[in-house]
């Protein structure tokens, strides 16, 4: 995982908005007869380059959640977002699911599916091109794309990483 760099220390300070991106029914039979529980899946962010995800268990489907967003808030990354898209081309994979996401011009809109849609909305992207190829797994696709942006750098951080100035980056 590339984005550990990345990472978001406190959470006192955000407004984190939470999205449920699937809930799963889980029956486990006993002699005593069928038990029902509840998976969810949840994306939390700031819709300002901060994203997390999380998955809660529980017997109800309320409680599922809350779980799921407590456990989202934990592992919270930071996603440089440049003028409502990505700075640059990035694919990533996780299990069966790949995701390709490619900037956009201003007025696109977000071009993705149900679970990537959750959560580049929630990171603050308003333009982007999204792909996703493979499996159509909630749980892959939201691990892959938390991971492809995970591996988004800014401008600024080429810069200083190759220790060249700003507009020798985007000039070439």
């Amino acid at each position: 995982m590339a984005y550990k760099n990345n990472r978001v220390k406190s959470t006192n300070d955000l407004e984190l908005k939470d999205r449920l991106v699937a809930i799963n029914r889980v029956t486990k039979v006993t002699k005593g007869g069928r038990t029902f529980t509840f998976a969810a899946i949840v994306v939390v962010g700031n819709e300002d380059g901060i994203v997390g995800w999380g998955l809660g268990k529980a017997n109800e489907v309320t409680a599922a959640i809350a779980k799921g967003v407590e456990a989202a808030k934990k592992n919270l990354i930071r996603v440089p977002v440049h003028k409502g898209t990505i700075p640059h081309e990035q694919e990533a994979k996780f299990g069966g699911s790949r995701v390709i996401l490619k900037p956009a011009s201003h007025g696109t809109g977000v071009k993705a599916g149900g679970a990537m849609r959750a959560v580049l909305e929630s990171v603050g992207i308003t333009d982007v091109l999204a792909k996703s190829k493979g499996s159509s797994n909630p749980h892959n696709l939201v691990k892959a794309t938390i991971e492809a942006l995970g591996e988004m750098r800014s401008p600024l951080q080429v810069a200083q990483n190759r220790g060249i100035s700003l507009e020798k980056v985007y000039n070439g």
